[in-house]
């Protein structure tokens, strides 16, 4: 990533604003997602990543469940094909692996599909609906090995 950027693990207490921020603009605004579909209640069991300018906007987000489900996975328009979902989902699996978490799944919209294929993760299911958008179901099997070298 460009040095124009940060991305750091947050808290859910500390962070709330501007991951719901975030997440609003995108789905909310821009996708049509109900509210009440984003806002699920789980935030605060999950583990999540906030990408911020040098000045400190928020501009991206994601989030793992203890059990290894991605999601929330989002950048701000106007950031957007700078690399930053990667870096996302770069930190998300450093997160996975410090929780010794062996595999990642997730629901990917299917305009988001070849994007995460692109890091290695695998259709898992048959296409379907939420929120009125398809989705498929993928995952990913982290390395063992790299997982022990690191602890």
């Amino acid at each position: 990533m460009t040095n124009d950027y940060i991305i750091r693990q947050v808290n859910w207490s500390d962070a709330q604003q501007e991951l719901i921020q975030i997440r609003q603009k995108v789905f909310i605004c821009e996708q049509r997602v109900d509210p009440h579909i984003e806002q699920d209640g789980k935030d605060q069991d999950c583990f999540h990543v906030l990408v911020t300018t040098l000045e400190g906007e928020a501009i991206g987000t994601g989030r793992i469940t203890k059990k290894g489900k991605i999601g929330r996975v989002a950048v701000l328009l106007p950031f957007r094909g700078k690399g930053l979902g990667s870096e996302i989902l770069q930190k998300l699996t450093e997160i996975a692996q410090e929780q010794s978490i062996l595999c990642l799944h997730l629901n990917a919209q299917i305009k988001a599909q070849p994007f995460y294929e692109r890091h290695a993760f695998v259709a898992d299911g048959p296409v379907f609906m939420e929120a009125g958008i398809p989705h498929r179901p993928m995952l990913r099997h982290l390395d063992p090995i790299a997982h022990q070298m690191r602890t």
